[in-house]
C-alpha cells in the first residue's frame, strides 16, 4: 500500500525574517511548495535550503488566488497550508501525522492558532483558539478566491475536525509592523468592497470601531490578557475604523489639477 503523502504549501513575499524557522518546523513533510510574489530580501535564498519547488507569481490577484496557485503545484494527498510567520510544534506535528495516517478524506482539520503579540501569547481578546482550517485532502478542498481573509471552502460532504495542539503564530514584530500590516489589510478589504459597489461613511467607521473595542476587551475577555489586552482592544477599534475610512475616502472628490 502506497504511503500517504503531505504537501506543505506557502505563499511568501519578503519573509526572510520568518521563513527559516517556519520551514524548519515542517521539514518532516514530503514536499514543500512555495509561491512567491516578488521577494527582494533573501526569502528565496533561505527557502532554497529546504525545497527546490519555489515558483514566482508576481501578478498579484489576492491571497486566495495565490494560495490556489500553490496548491495547484502540490502532489501530496494532503495539504498543510501554513504562513511564513507560523510554526508547527512537535506536538502538533504528531497530532497531524496521526490523522494523516488514517487517511480519511471525508474530513478536514481546523487547528487552534496561538499568537504571540507585544510580549505575550494572547489567550483571550478573541484571538484564541482562532481555529483555522489548514489540513485537508488535496482533491477535495481548496481556498476561495478572496482578495484578503481567504478561507478553505468546505462542502457539506466534508466533516471539520478540531485539533487540540496549537499552531504557533508570530504575526507582529512591533507596533510599526502591526500598523503597516493592518493598513495593507484595510486597503485590500476596501478594494474588495469597492469592487462589489459598496460605500461607507465615517459614522460607520466610528460605530464599528466602538463595537470592536467593546467586543475585544469586554465580550471576549481581553482584560484577562492584561495590558496587552487593553492595547489590542484599542488597536481593534483602530483597524475597524481604518477599513471604513479607506472605503469612504474613495468616494470623496479628487484633488483639482494644480
Amino acid at each position: 500500500m502506497e504511503r500517504v503523502r503531505v504537501s506543505a504549501v506557502l505563499i511568501t513575499k519578503n519573509e526572510a525574517e520568518n521563513i527559516d524557522a517556519c520551514l524548519q518546523s515542517v521539514e518532516w513533510v514530503d514536499e514543500i511548495i512555495i509561491v512567491d510574489s516578488g521577494s527582494t530580501d533573501g526569502t528565496l535564498e533561505i527557502a532554497g535550503k529546504y525545497t527546490d519547488k519555489i515558483y514566482l507569481e508576481k501578478d498579484w490577484q489576492g491571497f486566495g488566488i495565490q494560495r490556489q496557485r500553490a496548491q495547484a503545484r502540490a502532489k501530496g494527498d494532503w495539504i498543510l497550508a501554513i504562513d511564513a510567520d507560523e510554526r508547527v510544534s512537535p506536538e502538533l506535528k504528531a497530532e497531524i501525522l496521526s490523522f494523516v495516517e488514517e487517511d480519511d478524506r471525508t474530513k478536514v482539520f481546523a487547528i487552534p492558532r496561538l499568537t504571540w503579540c507585544f510580549g505575550a501569547f494572547i489567550r483571550h481578546s478573541g484571538w484564541y483558539p482562532d481555529y483555522v482550517t489548514r489540513l485537508y485532502p488535496r482533491e477535495k478542498a481548496k481556498y476561495n478566491d478572496a482578495l484578503v481573509h481567504e478561507k478553505v471552502e468546505v462542502t457539506d460532504t466534508l466533516e471539520t475536525i478540531r485539533l487540540t495542539e496549537n499552531l504557533l503564530h508570530f504575526s507582529f514584530r512591533d507596533l510599526k509592523h502591526w500598523i503597516g500590516k493592518t493598513a495593507a489589510y484595510a486597503e485590500a478589504w476596501a478594494d474588495e468592497r469597492e469592487r462589489k459597489g459598496k460605500k461607507s461613511s465615517l459614522f460607520q467607521g466610528i460605530s464599528h470601531a466602538t463595537a470592536g473595542f467593546f467586543k475585544s476587551y469586554f465580550l471576549r475577555a481581553g482584560f484577562l490578557d492584561g495590558r496587552q489586552g487593553l492595547l489590542l482592544g484599542i488597536l481593534a477599534a483602530y483597524s475597524k475604523f481604518l477599513k471604513y475610512a479607506d472605503l469612504w475616502l474613495r468616494s470623496q472628490p479628487k484633488a483639482p489639477n494644480r
